[in-house]
């Protein structure tokens, strides 16, 4: 299945809360969109990482993705290195996007951060050639994305570009709930968290609208870019 966007986060939940509306737009249009995981989000102060799991496929559900994997590295030990590139390498060739959605390269979390610095470069060396992969026992062929796109998750960074999600606020705010272990329950004797918060998911809302301002309209997501976009006309700039 060759795909047309991949968002890849290092906590199920990531995409969710960063991108999820902008993922059902693309949907919306035609466009085939997977997920990757790259951990199970097994240190979060909430929840297991079984538990995280079975988020995630009912999240995948709400939103409709064509595909959602987990690659189970080391939830905040994993490195760049050659293994963690390749097994990213592996998913890049195997479903060949043309665009990666990816952590901000800076963050709350250092997780955040060091994840896309590792998606990048994976991005990279995925299409060199000489560099070997294999999916059972085929080797597979080599694979660049065209672009890679940061969305902005809990620091505010401000964005190259937002894109218009008002439509989808309510079902993307649907998926972000289906990670019911990770945020408030009332009576709930675990551990509190940033996520906890009684009114995180209006941090979440206000997020997008403050996006949103950019453009005049009600929600948005925002995108950082690793080099310049273009684009065929002025006109396609607003």
């Amino acid at each position: 299945m060759k795909l047309d966007i991949l968002a890849i986060g290092v906590h199920p939940d990531d995409v969710e809360l960063s991108c999820a509306g902008t993922i059902l737009k693309e949907i919306a249009a035609g466009k085939k969109v997977g997920v990757l995981d790259l951990s199970h989000g097994e240190l979060g102060t909430r929840g297991s990482g079984p538990l995280r799991l079975k988020e995630a496929a009912k999240s995948a559900e709400i939103l409709g993705l064509a595909c959602r994997e987990n690659v189970g590295m080391a939830d905040g030990f994993f490195k760049n290195d050659q293994e963690h590139i390749l097994l990213i390498a592996q998913i890049l060739r195997k479903y060949q996007p043309d665009i990666i959605l990816s952590n901000a390269p800076r963050d709350r979390h250092p997780d955040h951060g060091r994840a896309s610095k590792l998606i990048s470069d994976a991005c990279f060396y995925s299409g060199l050639r000489k560099v070997e992969t294999k999916l059972d026992v085929e080797i597979q062929e080599a694979w660049r994305p065209k672009a890679i796109y940061n969305y902005i998750q809990d620091r505010f960074i401000e964005p190259d570009f937002v894109v218009d999600v008002t439509p989808f606020v309510d079902t993307k705010m649907d998926a972000i709930k289906a990670f019911s272990s990770q945020f408030y329950n009332e009576g709930s004797n675990e551990p509190e968290s940033p996520l906890t918060m009684k009114n995180f998911f209006e941090f979440v809302r206000a997020r997008m609208a403050d996006m949103g301002r950019y453009i005049q309209v009600d929600y948005a997501e925002g995108f950082l870019v690793e080099r310049p976009a273009g684009v065929k006309s002025l006109s396609d700039l607003h």
